[in-house]
């Protein structure tokens, strides 16, 4: 069976999951923006992934673990989005529980191709990807553990915000930076600059989500699933592009 019958059945399958995911039958209302979002996120994702998966037999052998990574990323995206979409289209409602398995997955795949990036032209201490992995696992926990009330909601953001500014600092003046800084291919170096710069400003909606939507209660829940719908577009779809295109350019 080719690769393309392969991925076309496993969309297939994965489309038929979310669907079915949520049993109530609900139609999306015309001006029921927000499920509008959920279902145009879902498609992108859809999309998107189908395209990382298409093209991954079309990158050098070194690209190949990072565009299987950002499709990885956007599969769970449109799973998430899907599933989601159908329970708000249902009740009105999307718990926000929901987000945090998001998260907990996506966040650390993301983190780790930067790893994965420096990997394809040099060698990467693997300390570098346990730092990369345990960092956005602490910070997501920390702050659904402030949420869900098992710690105090201000040391829940804390914990968001140190996670969050150690891994800045690791794809800035640290050792993922530094890396960077002396390499000499000019698509890694192009890359890796729009990837965290994308986890500068994107990642920002997620602390401000947190204090305006949990902590002040100053943001509605409907404007908030709009952001962070729209935030999708960037922290996970053009992320990945980008890698994409220093994968195609590195002939």
């Amino acid at each position: 069976m080719s690769k393309v019958k392969i991925i076309v059945i496993a969309l297939v399958a994965l489309i038929g999951i979310s669907s079915n995911a949520y049993s109530k039958v609900a139609l999306l209302q015309p001006d029921d923006f927000v499920g509008f979002t959920f279902w145009l996120v879902s498609i992108a994702c859809l999309a998107t992934t189908a395209f990382f998966f298409l093209e991954h037999s079309s990158v050098t052998r070194a690209w190949k673990a990072p565009i299987a990574v950002a499709g990885i990323v956007t599969g769970i995206a449109f799973i998430h989005s899907m599933y989601v979409g159908n329970i708000w289209v249902a009740t009105g409602d999307s718990p926000i529980i929901y987000r945090y398995v998001d998260w907990l997955i996506t966040m650390p795949l993301l983190t780790i191709q930067f790893y994965l990036v420096l990997s394809v032209v040099k060698k990467v201490s693997p300390i570098l990807f346990w730092k990369f992995l345990i960092a956005p696992l602490v910070m997501v926990l920390g702050c659904y553990a402030g949420e869900a009330g098992y710690i105090s909601s201000f040391l829940g953001f804390v914990i968001w915000m140190v996670g969050w500014i150690y891994i800045l600092y690791e794809i800035f003046p640290g050792e993922a930076g530094r890396l960077c800084a002396k390499s000499t291919n000019g698509e890694l170096v192009t890359a890796f600059g729009k990837m965290r710069m994308i986890v500068v400003i994107g990642w920002t909606i997620y602390p401000l989500g947190y204090v305006f939507g949990y902590l002040t209660g100053g943001i509605d829940s409907n404007t908030l699933n709009v952001i962070y719908n729209f935030a999708d577009f960037i922290n996970k779809i053009a992320f990945a592009l980008v890698i994409w295109v220093a994968a195609r350019n590195q002939y």
